[in-house]
């Protein structure tokens, strides 16, 4: 589900755009990507959502059907203006990886999604291209990476709250699936206050690590609140360095990603 809202955003996109494929050009599937053999590369994709989007340019330098467009995609697919080209990215060359592991279909379906957040939901959901999930390009492409929650170990996670590559409601998804393969007990889940993905700041890793080491050596099971405590004290001389929200609770993925 997590990769649902990229084919969301393609399927937008070339409502919006259409020109990813242009008219010209043959058309495809959007689930699997782009074709096999495409010659396309990012920075001909970038070209084209540029030229209809104008994200390389000043918000003031942008049209006003432009600027309607970019928040059409921010308001329905609900991700910031400047993830719009990574997501469009993933959902062009990585799906076109996942279908070629998949047996060449696209293992993602908006065939009863109801899109709602632009001007006019209705029109949007009447004219907006609909794809059916290829039951068994899912199937392989789930027996591939649906870890169905079997960790029977220790698991310590943390989160960046306002993440826009992935949404931190994700989190609850695999609270959900660990607890329903009985292994809740093996997770705890951290949360920090940032909208990056990679990288949440020097001090919020050894805290993490001693409390995992912790708990497998030890066999002292941490807690959210212990993790940010240890945190403030490996840092009293900045404690704005340690930005963990140890009472945050993830809303469920469907709040954030229309459901199918």
């Amino acid at each position: 589900m997590r990769y649902d809202f990229r084919l969301d955003l393609r399927a937008l996109y070339q409502h919006l755009c259409n020109n990813h494929p242009r008219p010209d050009e043959p058309a495809y599937p959007l689930p699997i990507g782009l074709p096999a053999d495409s010659k396309m590369t990012n920075a001909d994709l970038a070209a084209r959502v540029n030229e209809c989007l104008a994200l390389n340019k000043p918000a003031a330098q942008r049209t006003p059907e432009q600027a309607q467009k970019i928040k059409t995609i921010v308001d329905v697919i609900r991700i910031p203006e400047n993830s719009i080209q990574g997501h469009l990215n993933w959902g062009t060359f990585t799906m076109r990886d996942v279908a070629r592991r998949s047996g060449g279909a696209g293992p993602f379906g908006n065939a009863r999604v109801r899109y709602s957040g632009s001007a006019d939901d209705a029109a949007l959901n009447q004219r907006i291209a609909r794809f059916a999930t290829d039951e068994q390009a899912a199937r392989r492409f789930a027996a591939d990476v649906d870890h169905s929650g079997r960790f029977a170990m220790p698991v310590v996670t943390t989160h960046g709250i306002a993440d826009s590559t992935v949404f931190v409601e994700g989190s609850d998804t695999l609270r959900r699936r660990m607890e329903a393969a009985g292994n809740g007990r093996w997770l705890v889940q951290t949360y920090v206050q940032s909208g990056e993905h990679s990288y949440l700041g020097d001090a919020h890793y050894p805290p993490l690590f001693e409390a995992l080491l912790a708990w497998v050596e030890q066999r002292e099971k941490p807690s959210a609140q212990g993790i940010a405590q240890r945190c403030l004290q490996r840092n009293a001389a900045a404690p704005a360095a340690c930005r963990f929200v140890p009472d945050y609770v993830p809303q469920p993925l469907d709040r954030r990603i229309a459901p199918r």
